[in-house]
């Protein structure tokens, strides 16, 4: 597995070389789901055997060649991977599920990395979904994150919506409380 992991590692390291030289972002959206809705794929111990040398050694990359942010997306429950998304320099958990208890997380860790999401997919990108049910549910998510270290969105990863007018929705309500929570 480590000589698996490690051609990964060298195949995501030219990957990334090319990136930097020729697009030069300012930040990075990387994707790498790390887990089910109720728990990681593996331990945090053995993330740390397996993966988090060769996050460490990417993401270091990418920042050292003029990359301000990483966001990475998982949306899964990660929340014991959290203390390794900081060591590997993400600035950003995007996809955080509301499994995750988001508000303990921005009470624990922010300041050291943001999170985006709370908004799950699942919960309001559905046929039957209604404005009433967005309102709520973007309502608790602003109030229970508060202001810092909080960025409200759906949790997967890019924007739209399986169902006709739920992203629409979804957005129509963030800019709402924006405007509400930072007068």
């Amino acid at each position: 597995m480590h000589e698996l992991i490690e051609y990964i590692t060298e195949y995501e390291m030219k990957y990334a070389e090319g990136v930097c030289k020729y697009l030069k972002p300012d930040a990075l959206f990387h994707h790498d789901d790390w887990g089910t809705q109720l728990s990681t794929f593996m331990s945090p111990a053995m993330f740390d055997e397996f993966y988090l040398p060769s996050y460490k050694k990417i993401y270091a990359y990418y920042k050292s060649h003029g990359v301000e942010i990483i966001v990475h997306h998982s949306d899964s429950y990660a929340a014991t991977l959290v203390p390794e998304m900081i060591e590997m320099g993400v600035d950003v958990f995007q996809g955080c599920t509301t499994q995750n208890n988001v508000p303990e997380l921005v009470k624990k860790y922010g300041g050291k990395i943001s999170f985006m999401g709370d908004l799950n997919n699942g919960v309001l990108d559905k046929g039957d979904w209604t404005k009433e049910l967005v309102r709520s549910e973007v309502e608790r998510a602003c109030r229970s994150n508060g202001k810092l270290y909080y960025i409200p969105c759906l949790t997967m990863g890019g924007p739209g919506s399986s169902f006709p007018g739920v992203y629409e929705a979804v957005d129509e309500e963030i800019d709402r409380m924006s405007k509400e929570m930072f007068k």
